[in-house]
């Protein structure tokens, strides 16, 4: 056995030292991986959480988009069993802007297409055919109106936008067999239209080109 004066030498005080500090050390290795396993379980938890969110506002998306398209447009007029021939005439629409009926051979192009001058009626209506939206306006439309709907155009291909200075109201919008009149841009059934009526079941060439047509 070592005796107390054995236990006293300056070689015995380095060795209780060095223990000493091992003994730190490991102490402060298990505070770090204890750190180290609580950050990763809480990024790990951030990262379920987010991409549960994700996931259900992706659903909730989905689902709204789905009761755009399969809920009635309050308000909407609709005409079927229009005719779809191609002529080389003006054609006499019993509506303004015409949503269907005979047209033109060529379609207006309508790959988010906006007109700042009238375009015929003939060529807008042969786009309608291959599922596009026609937004129109006349003068009476709020700038701030036509500026708005203008954007949605400009990044929605298969729809245009143009004015009709004739038709009734400020603001309509046309698919082929259906047409809706809001009062500003921030309407919301603006957005059904285009989610249900841009290449929807309504179309009768859908996925027909909205480009190579008349440019304006």
């Amino acid at each position: 056995m070592a005796s107390a004066k054995n236990r006293n030498t300056p070689a015995a005080a380095r060795r209780a030292k060095l223990e000493e500090a091992r003994r730190k050390e490991r102490a402060r290795e298990r505070r770090s991986r204890v750190v180290t396993i609580t950050a990763a379980v809480v990024v790990l938890a951030g990262l379920v959480a987010g991409g549960g969110y994700l996931v259900s506002a992706a659903d909730e998306q989905d689902k709204a988009e789905e009761q755009a398209r399969t809920s009635p447009v309050t308000g909407e007029k609709s005409w079927d069993d229009l005719t779809q021939d191609h002529v080389e005439t003006p054609v006499d629409y019993p509506m303004n802007p015409p949503v269907g009926g005979d047209h033109d051979p060529v379609w207006m192009n309508c790959d988010a297409d906006v007109y700042t001058k009238a375009i015929p009626d003939e060529n807008a209506v042969h786009s309608l055919e291959h599922g596009a939206v026609w937004v129109t306006y006349n003068d009476k439309a709020a700038d701030a109106d036509v500026k708005a709907l203008s954007e949605r155009v400009a990044k929605t291909p298969y729809s245009l936008m143009s004015p009709v200075a004739d038709q009734k109201d400020p603001l309509m919008l046309s698919a082929w067999g259906r047409q809706l009149t809001v009062e500003s841009a921030t309407d919301a059934r603006v957005a059904q239209f285009f989610t249900k009526y841009v290449q929807g079941a309504q179309t009768p060439e859908p996925g027909a080109a909205c480009s190579g047509g008349v440019a304006g």
